[in-house]
């Protein structure tokens, strides 16, 4: 195999503007997430108060030190809750990500009760399911830190209730499927919330602060006329002696996170996956090219060009892979390689996507399936090509038949927006809309149906031969001032701050831990995959 010759020059000065633009994105990035955490962390004097701990000290808790956790949609609800970006809050009140607890890979959600109580803002309910749904795909434990206020009544939308009945659909379903739910109860669970704990495996209760009521004391008054006290209710106790809907009860959220450590370790889920483990840590090499330097290659521009090849090497194993078809549909690029002794079937873009390239791309996806190789998509594409030569050489049909092996193909999928992806080239690079199983995106990317010029542009052709037609001539000034409205119009909403805030990707990563999080998504698909489960016609319910 010849090794990969760089022309990447870290002594220039586009490099250095290169790296200037990500550094400042990702100081943007760090600010979204500590200006969420110092809202939170408002509220420490009230827990503290109350003998809890907070939210990010319960997952600190939760989770085995120093081991690896993968953050997901912290982004989620950013530009929605309000149009400010300087005041607008990432995160929906809640932390989600997957991590380790006892030695086992779980998925975890711990409600952040700092930030309004820990009631539900629109996205909310988007990122709890989104997390069931891949507790259920990628067979992880569910966790469930819980305290909130429920649902925002000042804000209520029919919509949001209707669909939220999904969450106990699924938490049911991953109970039947044989996937362990848990959930510690560190504060009240009300309403539709309680079923929370009704509906999980496992509940841990602490004494004293967690609650579960179908109606608060204050609504069972005004509902009914009776009157009665929250801890006869609702209370941790009343349900561990009374009513049986908690297993375990704990004396503060400390022993309640302790708990939930002992009863995780003791599923003994690894037992059918111990080998393959053990077996997927040997023998690999880091990257001859450091990964430092994706800050510099990455251009400032999605469209300046650069050789995806060169983002590769800063990836895979010992910076080798073998280039499939190098000469044919030159632009779209296929690769063989490995990320942490795993085998990946890699494919990239160095400018749109031509016929042959699709053919190529459709070829390397049933190869790819046929050797069961998880599938990366690195996305940098305008999208399909077009033109009357693109057209008569069958761009449609090709580019279908690239779609169909990406919708078909059973293999993991993992997606990262790395420059641009627009248009059906996104469908073709298994975005959002293709199920990918894990899709994030660099700082500097940009999604859409197209560019913002190009948009405009073409609104302007339109606008031009209606007025042709008609035998108007159209006002330069206004044409302008059109172009420049849709120009903006779709760049503000292409931008992966804005996107990530609406959950069309699960998070935001720095470029430089692109191996680190592809190697981490590819270990948790690989034991998803050697899991046996032992599914039940109906899910663990209390008797």
């Amino acid at each position: 195999m010849t090794p990969f010759a760089t022309r990447l020059n870290p002594s220039s000065d586009d490099f250095s503007a290169n790296r200037e633009k990500q550094l400042a994105l990702l100081d943007r990035l760090e600010a979204l997430m500590t200006r969420a955490a110092t809202k939170s962390e408002e509220r420490r004097a009230r827990f503290e108060e109350r003998g809890q701990l907070t939210p990010r000290e319960r997952l600190a808790r939760l989770l085995d030190p120093g081991m690896p956790f993968l953050t997901l949609f912290p982004l989620a609800n950013y530009l929605v809750d309000k149009a400010d970006p300087e005041s607008s809050l990432a995160g929906a009140s809640a932390l989600a990500g997957i991590g380790f607890v006892s030695g086992t890979r779980v998925m975890v959600l711990v409600d952040d009760s700092g930030i309004a109580a820990g009631a539900m803002t629109e996205k909310s309910l988007d990122k709890v399911l989104n997390c069931l749904d891949m507790a259920r795909d990628l067979k992880l434990p569910f966790v469930h830190c819980v305290e909130s206020a429920g649902a925002d009544l000042k804000n209520y939308r029919v919509e949001l209730w209707a669909h939220g009945g999904a969450v106990f659909a699924k938490l049911a379903r991953l109970s039947a499927a044989g996937i362990p739910t848990f959930t510690i109860l560190h504060g009240p669970s009300t309403a539709g919330g309680a079923y929370m704990p009704g509906l999980s495996d496992y509940v841990i209760a602490v004494e004293g602060r967690g609650r579960a009521a179908l109606a608060s004391a204050a609504l069972v008054r005004a509902a009914t006329g009776e009157v009665v006290e929250e801890e006869p209710l609702s209370g941790a106790r009343m349900h561990a002696e009374v009513s049986g809907l908690v297993e375990y009860l704990a004396d503060d959220d400390a022993h309640a996170l302790r708990l939930a450590r002992k009863l995780v370790g003791q599923l003994g889920w690894n037992r059918s996956v111990r080998s393959t483990l053990e077996a997927d840590h040997d023998g690999f090499r880091e990257p001859v090219f450091h990964p430092e330097e994706i800050l510099g290659l990455i251009p400032r521009d999605y469209r300046t060009p650069y050789d995806v090849r060169e983002l590769v090497v800063r990836i895979v194993d010992g910076s080798e892979f073998v280039d499939f078809k190098p000469d044919y549909g030159i632009s779209t690029i296929c690769m063989q390689a490995e990320v942490m002794g795993r085998p990946v079937s890699i494919l990239g873009n160095n400018g749109p996507i031509d016929p042959d390239g699709a053919t190529k791309a459709a070829q390397f996806i049933q190869l790819a399936d046929q050797s069961e190789t998880p599938l990366v998509f690195l996305n940098n594409t305008t999208g399909y090509i077009v033109g009357e030569a693109a057209e008569r050489a069958g761009m449609i049909k090709h580019g279908s038949k690239m779609i169909q092996a990406v919708a078909n193909a059973r293999v993991p999928k993992i997606t990262f927006y790395v420059g641009g992806s627009f248009g059906a080239g996104n469908y073709g690079m298994c975005g959002l809309g293709f199920d990918p199983d894990f899709l994030f995106a660099y700082p500097q990317s940009v999604s859409g149906v197209m560019g913002g010029m190009q948009a405009a542009k073409t609104m302007s052709q339109v606008m031009a031969g209606a007025a042709k037609r008609r035998g108007h001539e159209l006002d330069p000034k206004a044409v302008a001032a059109q172009e420049a409205m849709l120009a903006e119009h779709f760049d503000k909403q292409s931008d992966a701050f804005y996107t990530s805030g609406r959950m069309l990707d699960m998070g935001i990563i720095d470029p430089r831990k692109t191996r680190h999080v592809l190697g981490f998504a590819l270990e948790t698909l690989s034991e998803a995959a050697a899991r046996t489960l032992k599914p039940n016609a109906f899910g663990v319910a209390r008797m």
